[in-house]
Parts: C-alpha cells; structure tokens; sequence
C-alpha cells in the first residue's frame, strides 16, 4: 500500500526564507511536502521535476535565501483529502488588505502554518476560509507564541517584491516585550551573532555565540524602555535582522528573559504567573488588578510594521494594539518610571 501524498493539485513556486536558506533541497522537500514518501521526494527531483531557479538540481543542491524552489503537482491520496477538510476555516483580524497584500493581527498560540507536530496554522485556516482565492503565501514568520502582525500576500508577484524588501531591508519591525528586570539605559543595541540548532529530541532551538563562531550568524537587536515597573521592563524592540528566536535569545542572553517564554525564560516565575488566584504572588504583580489572575502566554507582540507596498512603493504602516491580557497585565503592574531619553 502506497502512502499517502499532500495535496499539490497545481505547480507551486516556493520562495526560500530564511527558514529554509541553507538547507539540502531534498531535505527541504521532505520537510515541506509532509506525508510524502522519500521515495517520491528523490524520484520528482532526479526527473527534473523540482526546479531551483527554473533550472535542474540535484537533492544536495544548498538552497540560498531567495531561491525559487518548482514543485510539481502531486497525486492527492484521500486520507489526506479527509485531512484537509479537518482544517477549520478561520479569518483573523484585519489590519490591511488590498488585492495585493493581507495584513492581519495574529493571536498568541496559533502557529502560522501547519508542521512540526502542528496540524495546520494561520495560512491553511485562511486558505479554508478563503476559497476563492487563488493565491494566499506568507511572506513572513511569527512564533507561535507571538501575537502581531502577519503578512500575507494574495499575489505571486507580491510575494517576491514583499520579501525582497524583507531581505533588503527596507522592511522596519517593532516589537513590544516585557521583560523580567531592570533594564539598564545604556544597553541600546545587542550585536551578538546566533547558532540555531537542533536538541537531541529534534526540537529547534537558538544559542548565542562568539562572532568570530563559523555556525554563528550575525544579529542586531535594538532596545528602547518604553516604562519600567518594579521587577519588570517594557521595551520597544526593533530587529535588524531576521533571525529564529533573534529577540527571545538575545533579551535572555542580557539576563532579561520575556515573561511567559516557555523555551529562554524564567520557568519558576513564569509558572507562577500562570497559576492564578491561590498561588504565592509574584512581586510587583497585583493579583486582585489581573482579571481572573493568570498570564498565560509569551509577552512578545509584533505591534508595528512599515514596508513599501509591493506595487506602488508607498509605505504601508501598520500597528497591532496590545492584546487585552497583555494589557491586564501591565495594569497589574507597579510602574516604576516612565521611558528612558
């Protein structure tokens, strides 16, 4: 009996972020074409099938930022057609939209596509509740546990513009962060290069490094106070580049880790936030001032985007509103003072 195969009922062009920059292309397919048989993977790239930049690869290619990846259409088995109509269809909250572009804010704890344990995310719930269109991408990503802006493009040609600006540069992210601590005015830019690698479980995790570390890659990070409250900071972050995890490792490596991160951060403290009424307080926190008195998720918000538009080259500028439960929980705080100068 054959395995079953992903649905691909159309070629598809994939465009390589940094996600996938780096990676063999057989190892990349297997990763995206899930379910699929190895047997498949290698038999569609040794026909010429799969394309890297319209031209023929073999599975040891290396796959670099920006390559154009051909993917053929492929059979849909019907366990995965039984899969796919599982997929909830779901609209997020609209911060933008053109017949070019889909800016939406996303909720912590929706992953943005299925994979890795993971059954489906933002792009597959949109694509479901979307059906009649034909193109929907993401042109970038957010952690699972980051709420904020998402992009998403509706048009090939978008896609390829949006992330060009991405990797050019030219698009400017601001992120809000509450970090455990007192952060100290003169610490205004982070410039510490990062290791991504994998845990002996297969889970992907992110180390800072030595600069002159050949497995590292450098990464800016700059900080702002926006308020400080007693145990705590809240900072304006703005990356100026994109790398997995960039802010979470790098705040934590400062020995200011984000509140309610389950992978760089204070577990102790982090459990007792969730815990709620009846657990011991958390200093500076008011219990009585935090609703139902729990926090729950990771204090990471992507509130502010500016980027040209993929046709006009206007600037788009988007912002995302703290989420109520962030919201809470900075009311259940003691402030301190207000921003640094």
């Amino acid at each position: 009996m054959k395995a079953p195969v992903p649905s691909v009922a159309q070629v598809q062009h994939i465009i390589i972020d940094e996600g996938g920059a780096g990676q063999r292309l057989d190892n990349f397919l297997i990763k995206v074409l899930k379910g699929a048989p190895k047997t498949l993977v290698y038999r569609i790239i040794r026909s010429g099938e799969v394309r890297v930049n319209k031209g023929r690869a073999s599975a040891e290619t290396k796959l670099a930022l920006g390559d154009d990846v051909r993917v053929p259409p492929l059979r849909l088995a019907e366990k995965d057609e039984a899969k796919a109509a599982a997929v909830p269809a779901r609209e997020f909250p609209v911060l933008f939209e053109d017949e070019h572009v889909l800016a939406i804010n996303k909720p912590a704890g929706v992953a943005v596509h299925g994979g890795s344990g993971v059954s489906f995310g933002v792009i597959e719930q949109l694509r479901r509740a979307r059906p009649e269109s034909r193109f929907l991408e993401l042109v970038h990503r957010l952690d699972k546990e980051t709420s904020g802006i998402l992009l998403i493009a509706k048009k090939r040609s978008a896609l390829v513009a949006l992330q060009d600006f991405f990797r050019n540069r030219q698009a400017h992210k601001t992120y809000a962060a509450l970090v455990i601590g007192d952060w100290p005015d003169r610490k205004k830019v982070i410039d510490v290069a990062l290791h991504k690698f994998l845990t002996a479980d297969g889970e992907r995790r992110v180390k800072a490094v030595k600069g002159d570390d050949d497995e590292g890659r450098r990464s800016i990070t700059l900080v702002k106070v926006l308020q400080r409250y007693q145990g705590f900071s809240l900072l304006d972050v703005t990356i100026k580049t994109g790398r997995t995890h960039q802010i979470r490792v790098h705040l934590s490596h400062e020995g200011h880790p984000i509140v309610g991160d389950e992978k760089y951060g204070d577990f102790a403290l982090n459990k007792a936030l969730a815990r709620g009424p009846g657990a011991e307080s958390v200093p500076g926190v008011g219990r009585d001032k935090l609703n139902d008195g729990r926090f729950e998720r990771m204090f990471l918000h992507a509130r502010y985007l500016r980027l040209p538009h993929p046709v006009t080259g206007e600037d788009i500028v988007l912002e995302a509103p703290l989420p109520p439960e962030c919201n809470n929980l900075l009311s259940a705080l003691t402030a301190v003072s207000s921003a640094s100068k």
